[in-house]
């Protein structure tokens, strides 16, 4: 879909930012050639994927509902659409946690890839780019009712995938079709606050609208072409969230090791081959309720799930989770570049 302007002064700023970004990292120059059966060195701009999360946060907290969240889903689209992706939204109504029912639109950006392996199956790269309304792991009773920045817990993992996104057309062989999904409300989950009726399945809404309906789309499929399963479009997904803190780690997260084991291996063995096994470490995380479980869950595709986990605190997250204080000042340009270089290195191959 064609994404109409926001507004003349935001529209503004972002051509502005996003003329930089352009001009700095040389998107018009031809890809460098590699000799035959050497892979050409992966590009990624930290800069720019920095740029773009910092393009995020100006919005404000991307809380559904909100002039910030419609502004920003314009922002995102309008981008992709520029660096030669088809984009659109995909709608719906989900309960959320308090029996109410929540409007969600995620963010579906496709990336073709060279013809000769346009039949291949497709890669799923996704985060979610909402903000939490409510800012429930602050101190203060009082603050816990404002929405977070949602700086690393949002639109760090968006950042990236835009940068890849626009690193895309470049690439010497785009070997395989990529799909990248940025879910709505993922952070809606009950708020710890909340006295009333307890609900499952409160978190990752906009995962599990996709998730289902992609599952309806490739049962109807099975039952057209009289099979038992339809041929799954996705070969694998890689969910990203909060991976821009300067002490980010991440370890092999519980879940995308029960249904993606030979992912976590494949990405986590590009890290290493990388000089990124500080990052990419092989400690393992517990079980965590993220994008990632529907996607394996209710989709059937293998989807793992790279994600700050810190063993030992209380929440099991960075101290900055769900508080005011993620912001940019908790996002490394280096930390984005690691996780960024590995994505591109792992869809490459």
């Amino acid at each position: 879909m064609l994404f109409k302007n926001i507004g003349a002064s935001v529209s503004r700023t972002f051509d502005i930012l996003l003329f930089c970004i352009l001009l700095l990292a040389g998107c018009g120059a031809a890809p460098k050639q590699s000799p035959a059966g050497v892979l050409p060195e992966v590009t990624f701009d930290a800069d720019s994927a920095y740029a773009f999360v910092a393009g995020q946060v100006a919005f404000g907290p991307r809380v559904p509902g909100t002039d910030a969240h419609h502004d920003c889903v314009q922002y995102i689209g309008r981008t992709l659409e520029r660096f030669g992706a088809k984009v659109e939204v995909q709608t719906g109504e989900v309960m959320r946690y308090d029996g109410e029912w929540q409007h969600v639109a995620n963010i579906c950006a496709y990336l073709p890839a060279d013809s000769a392996y346009a039949c291949e199956p497709h890669v799923l790269l996704c985060s979610h780019y909402d903000s939490r309304p409510w800012a429930d792991q602050e101190d203060d009773y009082d603050q816990r009712m404002t929405a977070i920045p949602g700086a690393n817990d949002g639109a760090s993992g968006v950042g990236v995938l835009m940068e890849i996104a626009r690193q895309w057309p470049q690439l010497r062989e785009r070997k395989r079709p990529v799909d990248i999904v940025l879910f709505d409300c993922e952070d809606m989950g009950t708020p710890a606050f909340y006295t009333g009726q307890q609900r499952n399945h409160t978190w990752c809404l906009g995962a599990q609208l996709w998730a289902r309906q992609y599952s309806q789309k490739v049962n109807a499929n099975a039952i057209q072409e009289h099979k038992a399963n339809a041929n799954q479009e996705y070969a694998f997904g890689i969910l990203l969230d909060m991976v821009g803190d300067p002490n980010a780690s991440f370890p092999r997260e519980y879940y995308s090791e029960q249904y993606a084991a030979k992912y976590v291996d494949k990405i986590w063995r590009a890290a290493e081959q990388m000089g990124f096994a500080h990052r990419f470490v092989s400690d393992k995380a517990y079980p965590i309720t993220d994008d990632h479980y529907y996607v394996n869950t209710i989709a059937k595709i293998p989807c793992v799930d790279v994600i700050h986990y810190v063993p030992g605190s209380e929440t099991g997250f960075a101290w900055w989770w769900h508080t005011h204080n993620d912001d940019m000042n908790n996002i490394n340009p280096n930390t984005l570049q690691e996780v960024g270089k590995v994505l591109m290195q792992v869809i490459s191959e």
